[in-house]
C-alpha cells in the first residue's frame, strides 16, 4: 500500500482512476473510506487521491501538536510524491477545512474546491468545552462509552432510523480508532483559525454541499462559504447529516459529478 513519510509520520494514500487530478480529504475520526460510494463514478472520470490524514485510517499516529496546516502540507507532499502540480480539492468536515487553507496558502496548486459539511470560522466556545469533556473522558475509558453522543453528531435524524447497518458498521469504525492522535487532532481543530474574512481571496470554482440534518456542522455555517466565494454553488442534501458522501451517496455524487464535467467544459 502506497505511504508517505514526513516529519516521521507515514502518510497513506491511494490511487485510481485517470483524468483531471481530484484529491479527497475526509472526516475527522473517518478516513478514506468514507468517500467508497463516490470512489467508482469519479474514478472514471479523474484521477482520484484518496488521502487518509495523519492520525486517521492507515496513517501513522500523531504524538505531537497538529495544526490544519500540517494536513494541508501532507496532502501537498503527497502529490509533489505523485507528479502532480495542481488538483481538485474536495474535502467533508476536517477535509475541507484542509482545502480552504490549500487554497489561501497555495492558490496555484488548487484548480477548484468541493467542500462537503465544512466550516471557516473558528471554534464556538461552547462546542470547544463539550468537544474537550468528550476527549478528557475518551482518553480515560476509550471511545466506546462516547459513541452514543457522538453517533448523532456524524448523521442525521434519517439514517439514525432508517440505516442500522451504516450506522453500526460505523459505530466500529469510531470505536476502533487511535485515541491519543485523535485528542491530539481534536485540538488543531478546536484550536483553527478563522479564515472567513479571506474567502474573497479564492478565485477558483467551488462546490458547496451541505447535509440538512447536519448538527455537528450546521447547514448555516457551511452555506456561508458559498456566500462569500466569488464563485460557488450550494446544494442542499435532504436526509442528510455530518457524513453526507455515506448517507445520501447517490444525491452527493450526482452533485460531484456534474461539478467535475463542468470543470472539463
Amino acid at each position: 500500500m502506497p505511504h508517505l513519510e514526513r516529519e516521521g509520520v507515514s502518510i497513506f494514500f491511494e490511487e485510481s482512476g485517470a483524468g483531471k487530478p481530484l484529491v479527497l480529504g475526509h472526516s475527522f475520526l473517518c478516513d478514506g473510506a468514507m468517500w467508497a460510494p463516490q470512489l467508482g463514478p469519479l474514478a472514471a472520470r479523474a484521477r482520484i487521491v484518496n488521502v487518509d490524514l495523519r492520525g486517521h485510517g492507515r496513517s501513522g499516529a500523531v504524538r505531537r501538536p497538529f495544526t490544519l496546516y500540517d494536513a494541508v502540507d501532507d496532502v501537498l507532499a503527497v502529490l509533489d510524491h505523485l507528479g502532480i502540480e495542481r488538483a481538485v480539492w474536495a474535502g467533508l468536515s476536517i477535509g475541507g477545512m484542509v482545502a480552504l487553507r490549500a487554497a489561501l496558502r497555495a492558490p496555484d496548486r488548487v484548480a477548484a474546491l468541493i467542500l462537503l459539511d465544512t466550516d471557516a470560522g473558528a471554534e464556538r466556545l461552547v462546542k470547544k468545552l463539550r468537544y474537550r469533556v468528550l476527549s478528557l473522558g475518551a482518553g480515560l475509558f476509550g471511545m466506546r462509552p462516547f459513541l452514543p453522543a457522538i453517533l448523532p453528531l456524524m448523521f442525521g435524524r434519517t439514517t439514525l432510523r432508517a440505516n442500522a447497518p451504516l450506522v453500526e458498521d460505523w459505530r466500529s469504525r469510531f470505536a476502533s480508532v487511535d485515541v491519543p492522535s485523535i485528542r491530539v487532532v481534536l485540538e488543531g481543530l478546536l484550536g483553527r483559525d478563522s479564515v472567513l474574512d479571506q474567502l474573497a481571496r479564492i478565485r477558483v470554482p467551488a462546490l458547496v454541499l451541505t447535509g440538512e440534518e447536519d448538527k455537528a456542522i450546521p447547514s448555516a455555517l457551511t452555506a456561508e462559504i458559498a456566500a462569500r466565494l466569488p464563485d460557488a454553488a450550494l446544494v442542499r442534501i435532504p436526509g442528510a447529516g455530518h457524513l453526507s458522501t455515506l448517507e445520501q451517496p447517490e444525491a452527493v455524487t450526482e452533485a460531484m459529478l456534474g461539478f467535475m464535467d463542468r470543470l472539463a467544459r
